[in-house]
């Protein structure tokens, strides 16, 4: 009769604890990790979500922005951080799945120490040039690049970026020949390219949002195979003379490996009805953002899809990072 008593305490004890598993998630502020700068595309839309698990669901959330080493330093931070559900980051195509090939010494492996939580967004690049450039269409800028190979001049973000890689595949498509000037960051190249020190550059479509709808930068055209919404008038590459080509960059939040499911399901789910409210898609694609969400799994497939993508553009370009 005693061991009967003491099994029932126990099947009690574990019917118990998986309700209120979920009722203490979260009992303290989860930290969102931005491994960008403040005011580019990925810290707009990790704050914006970030604000609305605060608003929704009354949870404490403090975005930290840790920029560096292309998004590496904010992605290993998450990495190594305890895999209890209080720290996650917004990741994106290049410290995902490009920088894994990219750099040989890469402190993290995202198939390892990673779990995937929800995609957020996917976005273009657009190619802009000052207001005051002769170029209207990227067929005048093929144009110039093939009358003076390796002349004219285009900026990124920094070596490695889905903006190198993208223009790399781009010249690569049209034929031509550029000179790179990398940045460490946005926030330079932008000021640059509305001064004439560079003559193109390409950038995510919130980060150039603000230059293009005040006219200090010209949008040339847009790296997805459709309009993007927030720049409904600026074409294509593929319109432009290129068909198929594509380019474009994801932001997703991942978790320390190991988190428990029960944790990234609940994160999954929260995000995923965020990513419904009108005022947020309003907000995210106003930045150039179109809408993804989906599950784990599914962030998983297009993380393994476009590592390899990459990889053969790093191998075909011979682009090597120290």
């Amino acid at each position: 009769m005693k061991s009967i008593t003491c099994l029932f305490s126990l099947l009690l004890l574990l019917f118990v604890s998986v309700p209120s598993f979920a009722q203490q998630y979260p009992s303290k502020a989860i930290k969102i990790i931005i491994p960008f700068p403040a005011g580019g595309g990925t810290d707009i839309f990790a704050r914006t979500v970030g604000q609305k698990l605060s608003e929704n669901y009354k949870w404490t959330v403090v975005p930290e922005n840790r920029p560096g080493a292309g998004g590496n330093l904010g992605i290993e931070a998450v990495a190594n951080s305890n895999a209890d559900g209080y720290t996650i980051g917004l990741g994106q195509t290049s410290n995902l799945a490009i920088n894994p090939t990219l750099y040989p010494k890469l402190p993290y492996v995202p198939a390892r120490d990673l779990s995937p939580i929800a995609l957020v967004a996917s976005s273009p690049l657009v190619i802009v040039v000052s207001a005051n450039s002769p170029f209207k269409t990227f067929a005048d800028i093929a144009a110039a690049a093939k009358a003076k190979p390796d002349q004219i001049t285009y900026g990124s973000p920094g070596n490695g970026t889905v903006a190198h890689l993208g223009m790399e595949l781009l010249q690569k498509t049209a034929g031509i020949n550029l000179q790179h000037i990398p940045y460490k960051g946005s926030a330079q190249a932008l000021t640059d390219i509305v001064g004439g020190q560079i003559q193109i550059y390409a950038s995510s479509v919130p980060t150039a949002m603000g230059q293009i709808k005040d006219g200090r930068l010209r949008a040339i055209a847009v790296t997805s195979l459709k309009r993007s919404a927030s720049l409904s008038k600026t074409p294509t590459i593929a319109e432009s003379g290129w068909p198929g080509f594509e380019a474009i960059t994801w932001f997703g939040f991942v978790a320390p490996a190991k988190t428990s499911p029960q944790i990234i399901k609940e994160l999954n789910t929260n995000i995923n009805n965020i990513l419904k409210m009108p005022e947020v898609r309003t907000k995210l694609m106003g930045e150039g953002g179109e809408i993804l969400g989906g599950t784990p799994e599914q962030f998983t497939t297009s993380l393994n899809k476009d590592s390899a993508r990459w990889a053969r553009v790093i191998q075909d370009a011979n682009i090597k990072i120290d």
